[in-house]
C-alpha cells in the first residue's frame, strides 16, 4: 500500500535539496577555480555591474523581456568561466530578491537556479571550446561558431533554471510543469532575443574588446527609457507603434554597434560601406529595380562586410592575406548573411550578403551560383564592392585611378566575375555623375536609422491592424 506523502513534507525536502545544490555549486566552484577566470578584472567588475543592475537595464518587448542581467551571465559563461558565471548569477539573485522583499523560500530558489545553471552552462562551454584564455583557442573565439555554441548552452541553462523553479512551483501550487511551459511559451521569442544579443555580444567583445560591452550597455539605456516613455502612453495604438520600433530599433541597433566597432579596427569600413551604399542604389535605379529591391541592395551594402568582425587583426589589418588565411576570408558572407538574417524581413538582406562574391561563370563563392542564378542585389553589390576597392585602396591592394578600376571591371566581366549589363550601366552612370560621386556620403547618412527602423516596423503594425 502506498502511503501519501504530505505536500509540506514534500516542499521540506525539496528545500534541503536546494540547499544541497547551492552549497554543493559554490563548494565545488570555489574548489575548481582557475585564476585566469577572473581576468581581465575590468570585464568581471563590468558584468557584475550588469547582473546586479539587471533590472534597471533590461527591454520589455512585446515578446517577453530582453533581461541584461541573462546578458551578463551568458557572456561570462563564454568570456570568463563558470566560477564567475555563477558568481554573476549569485550576486545578481542576492540584490533581486533583497529588492523584491521575497520569502526566505524564494531566496533560496533564485540562489540554487542561478548558480547551478550558470556554473553548469561554463562547464558545457569550456568542454566544447576549452580554455577560452589560452592562445590557440583565439580563432574559435573569433568565429560566428563561438556565438552559436553559446547560443545553444543559454537555452540549455535556460531550460535548467526553468525546470529547478517549475518544480517548486508545482510542489507549492500543484500547477504542472506541462501548464508552466505553455504560459512560457508567448516568452519564448524574448528569450530567444536575449541569447541572439549575448551571443553577438560575445563574439564582439573578443574581436574588439570593452568599448563594444560600453555601447551595448548605452543601447541598452536608450531602448529601456523608450519602454519606460511607452508604459507611460495611453493609447493604444501609440504603445503597439512604439514597442514596435523599439525591438526592430534594439535588433538594427545591435548591428550598427557591430558595424561602428569593426570601423574601429578598421577605419576604412565605415566609409567604404557607405560609399558602395552610394553606388548601389544609384545603378539599382538606374537599371530599373524596383523600390523594394533597391532597398535591399542599399541595405545590403551597408552591412556587407559586418561578417568581418569575426577575423583576427591579423587577417583585418594586413596588407596581403596569406594563404592559411583565405578561408576565413571566404567565410565572412556566410558570417555576415547569419548576424543580418536574424532580424525580422531581412532574408533578402541576407542573401545578397551571402551570394556577393559569386561568380557570373560559377566560379565564386560559397555557392557556386551562375548567372542570373545569383540574386541581382549581390551582383549590382559585386561591382560597386569591387570598384571602391579599387579606387579607394584596400588593404590587400593600393588604389587606382577610376579609368583604371573602369577597365578593370570589363575585364572582370569580360573573364566571367562580373554580370556584363550591370558593369556598362555602372560604367555609364559613373561617367555622367562622377567618378567618385559615392564617396560624398557617410555612414550615418546612408544608414538613416530612425527611418529604417521605422520601415521595418511597418509590417509589424500591419500584423496588428
Amino acid at each position: 500500500m502506498r502511503l501519501p506523502v504530505h505536500p509540506k513534507f514534500m516542499m521540506r525536502l525539496f528545500w534541503l535539496a536546494e540547499v544541497v545544490l547551492l552549497v554543493g555549486t559554490v563548494a565545488y566552484s570555489v574548489w575548481q577555480v582557475r585564476p585566469d577566470e577572473w581576468s581581465p578584472l575590468l570585464l568581471v567588475g563590468l558584468l557584475l555591474a550588469i547582473a546586479l543592475l539587471g533590472q534597471w537595464l533590461s527591454v520589455e518587448v512585446s515578446e517577453g523581456e530582453v533581461s541584461a542581467t541573462q546578458v551578463a551571465i551568458v557572456l561570462a559563461m563564454g568570456l570568463l568561466g563558470p566560477t564567475p558565471a555563477a558568481a554573476c548569477g549569485i550576486a545578481a539573485m542576492l540584490l533581486t530578491s533583497a529588492v523584491r522583499r521575497l520569502s526566505p523560500a524564494q531566496w533560496l530558489g533564485n540562489l540554487s537556479a542561478f548558480a547551478f545553471a550558470p556554473f553548469v552552462g561554463g562547464l558545457m562551454v569550456r568542454a566544447l571550446v576549452g580554455n577560452v584564455h589560452v592562445a590557440h583557442n583565439y580563432d574559435l573565439t573569433h568565429n560566428v561558431i563561438f556565438g552559436l555554441i553559446l547560443l545553444g548552452v543559454f537555452m540549455i541553462v535556460d531550460v535548467i533554471i526553468f525546470v529547478l523553479i517549475g518544480l517548486e512551483v508545482q510542489i507549492k501550487e500543484g500547477r504542472s510543469l506541462a501548464r508552466q511551459v505553455r504560459e512560457f511559451m508567448p516568452l519564448l521569442s524574448g528569450e530567444l532575443t536575449t541569447a541572439a544579443l549575448a551571443a553577438i555580444l560575445a563574439v564582439a567583445y573578443n574581436s574588439a574588446g570593452l568599448p563594444v560591452l560600453f555601447a551595448a550597455i548605452v543601447l541598452l539605456l536608450i531602448f529601456r527609457h523608450l519602454t519606460v516613455a511607452l508604459l507611460r502612453s495611453e493609447d493604444r495604438a501609440e504603445q503597439l507603434e512604439a514597442r514596435s520600433i523599439q525591438l526592430v530599433g534594439l535588433q538594427l541597433g545591435v548591428l550598427r554597434t557591430l558595424v561602428r566597432a569593426l570601423n574601429m579596427r578598421d577605419k576604412t569600413i565605415g566609409q567604404h560601406a557607405s560609399a558602395v551604399a552610394s553606388y548601389a542604389k544609384a545603378l539599382a535605379i538606374e537599371v530599373g529595380c524596383s523600390e523594394a529591391d533597391q532597398d535591399v541592395v542599399h541595405t545590403a551594402s551597408l552591412l556587407h562586410d559586418i561578417g568581418k568582425f569575426a577575423w583576427p587583426d591579423r587577417v583585418l589589418q594586413a596588407d596581403t592575406v596569406k594563404g592559411e588565411d583565405l578561408a576565413i576570408v571566404k567565410e565572412h558572407p556566410q558570417e555576415g548573411a547569419i548576424l543580418v538574417g536574424a532580424l525580422d524581413g531581412y532574408g533578402a538582406v541576407a542573401d545578397a550578403i551571402l551570394y556577393h562574391h559569386e561568380r557570373i561563370d560559377g566560379g565564386g563563392y560559397p555557392a557556386g551560383l551562375i548567372g542570373k542564378e545569383i540574386p541581382i542585389a549581390s551582383r549590382i553589390l559585386a561591382i560597386c564592392s569591387t570598384y571602391d576597392t579599387m579606387t579607394a585602396g584596400q588593404a590587400y591592394r593600393p588604389s587606382m585611378t577610376p579609368d583604371e578600376a573602369m577597365v578593370e571591371l570589363r575585364h572582370g566581366s569580360e573573364r566571367g566575375q562580373f554580370d556584363s549589363e550591370l558593369t556598362e550601366a555602372f560604367i555609364a552612370l559613373l561617367e555622367r555623375r562622377g567618378p567618385t560621386f559615392g564617396r560624398e556620403t557617410d555612414y550615418e547618412t546612408e544608414l538613416d536609422f530612425e527611418r529604417r527602423v521605422r520601415k521595418m516596423a511597418e509590417p509589424r503594425l500591419a500584423e496588428h491592424a
